[in-house]
């Protein structure tokens, strides 16, 4: 019986040495100086575009570019809508005119509600308080 743990031993040290030689990196990481150089050549024949020539940014493609006013004309146009209480408080979503309003809450009564519970504590189909689960009736 040893002699099948010693072979059992020997086969996991051996793999286990042959796994560090397959997941070993071939070479040394390359110095900060030689990826500069490569980024500094890619940039150069056009593999990686320049700081800010790069392609346009999705929220700007998608809302058709930037817009035509100036900050001036937003603040004032800003000013006065809040004069004219058009604007919607922080914090508050705007729900379009289209979409149901979820219902929250019971619709029943509180009074039917405390009836019901206490109609289901009599026959027994919800236990007292600190009587823990209710045994199947047979």
């Amino acid at each position: 019986m040893t002699m099948k743990n010693a072979l059992t031993v020997v086969a996991a040290v051996a793999a286990s040495m042959f796994a560090q030689a397959t997941f070993a990196q071939p070479s040394a990481p390359a110095a900060r100086a030689d990826v500069k150089a490569e980024t500094k050549a890619a940039v150069k024949d056009g593999t990686i575009p320049k700081a800010g020539e790069g392609p346009v940014a999705p929220r700007v493609a998608a809302s058709g570019g930037m817009s035509g006013k100036t900050r001036a004309d937003r603040k004032a146009e800003t000013q006065a809508d809040r004069k004219d209480n058009k604007l919607t408080p922080a914090g508050e979503a705007v729900r379009p005119a289209a979409a149901p309003v979820p219902a929250t809450g019971s619709t029943a009564a509180r009074a039917d509600v405390k009836a019901e519970t206490k109609a289901a504590v009599k026959d027994g189909t919800i236990p007292k308080a600190g009587e823990g689960q209710v045994a199947p009736k047979k």
